[in-house]
């Protein structure tokens, strides 16, 4: 009976030192886990822009993976999902992190109409969503649980409108719209609208010619824009599509002037396009030139050392999505994704590595647009955009 005792005891003394020691108030205790969810287009007609900006959020998250509440402090998981570049496909994702993986914050998407299709999940659940590169008003629009850090496209639009009109000395012009894709009809139409007030002329757009994501052969739209023969075609659209315009556009001998948005900054934009591409003009979100903040510098100098290339501006985007999470997860003391998404509403002066964020009434970051071009092969800097 003693010796039974002794083992009791024994085995009792184990299992007490194996469970985790919980700290008094105002010490941290450790062994907790915050998830943050990921919804980006891995795979699909979009998989380099969602890379792209999953690298800024891993490097973020490699940095900080830690983030401190109330004493506690929790490891930061990041459950990456598949949204394939598809809208049903990236609602599922979001419905798949919301109700199996159990996350309290989300990021993401590339692609404005990925992003509106995930978001309406969100908000039903009320988890917080901090949009990277998703550009299109209707983002935020009525979902009081979406944010972003990267401008909207009427500025971009703007920016892109003024450049045709000041730089180019264009005062005519003809859209090519990618017309299943939101981002590409919303920023066609924000362009035209400023570009219509800028030549004083409700004719300056001389015509409009679509396609659809995943075409090939732009031919018959090429043809109208020749005959039209505007001063400058403004293309926004998905980078594989916009090089392969502009590329047949050259070879059929079309010298006009060509500009986009911040989707063509993508490696593979070059790729497709080759020397057929060198002059094209777009905006975008971040330049390593303007590298203005200690964070900006942290930023550039890890992303270098891991990667041996520049990054894009959507991966400085992704890294400060995580940061805006983790900080908003900090100011709001609390693990609630409501009490987070507050938290986030009231971002004011947040310092990333592309700018700093100051949240308007509906979740929109103003920020400054940088101007690049292709030359020789490479992305270069032009002028920088302030709002």
């Amino acid at each position: 009976m003693k010796k039974m005792v002794q083992a009791l005891g024994l085995m009792l003394l184990i299992a007490a030192m194996a469970m985790p020691v919980f700290a008094g108030a105002g010490k941290e205790t450790r062994g907790d886990t915050i998830k943050i969810g990921v919804f980006e287009p891995m795979t699909g007609a979009n998989a380099a822009g969602g890379a792209m900006e999953v690298e800024g959020i891993r490097l973020a998250n490699e940095l900080k993976p830690t983030v401190t509440v109330g004493g506690t402090t929790y490891r930061v998981e990041l459950v990456i999902a598949d949204n394939k570049s598809d809208k049903v496909e990236a609602a599922n994702a979001v419905q798949r992190l919301i109700d199996g993986d159990k996350v309290t914050i989300l990021l993401g998407s590339w692609g404005s109409s990925l992003a509106m299709a995930g978001g309406e999940v969100a908000k039903d659940a009320r988890i917080p969503v901090i949009g990277l590169s998703c550009t299109n008003p209707l983002v935020t629009a009525g979902n009081d649980y979406y944010f972003r850090v990267c401008f909207i496209d009427p500025f971009q639009g703007t920016v892109m409108a003024n450049y045709a009109f000041t730089e180019v000395g264009a005062r005519t012009a003809v859209l090519v719209r990618e017309v299943s894709n939101d981002y590409s009809v919303g920023l066609a139409k924000f362009f035209a609208d400023t570009f219509k007030k800028l030549t004083g002329n409700e004719n300056a757009i001389l015509g409009t010619v679509d396609y659809n994501t995943g075409d090939q052969d732009f031919s018959a739209q090429l043809t109208t824009i020749s005959a039209l023969k505007p001063d400058v075609i403004f293309a926004p659209g998905n980078y594989t599509e916009s090089a392969l315009v502009m590329k047949q556009a050259r070879e059929l001998g079309i010298t006009i002037p060509l500009l986009g948005g911040d989707t063509w900054e993508t490696p593979e934009f070059i790729d497709v396009g080759r020397e057929r591409v060198e002059g094209a003009v777009f905006s975008t979100f971040f330049a390593s030139e303007y590298a203005a903040s200690p964070v900006a510098e942290t930023f550039l100098t890890e992303y270098r050392a891991r990667y041996k290339k520049e990054p894009a501006a959507v991966t400085a985007l992704g890294y400060d999505g995580y940061l805006l999470a983790l900080d908003a997860i900090t100011r709001a003391n609390s693990t609630d994704p409501v009490k987070i998404r507050d938290a986030i509403a009231k971002t004011n002066g947040f310092v990333g590595a592309a700018g700093t964020v100051t949240l308007d009434a509906n979740g929109d970051a103003t920020k400054s647009a940088f101007i690049k071009a292709v030359q020789n092969g490479s992305f270069v800097f032009k002028t920088i955009v302030n709002p």
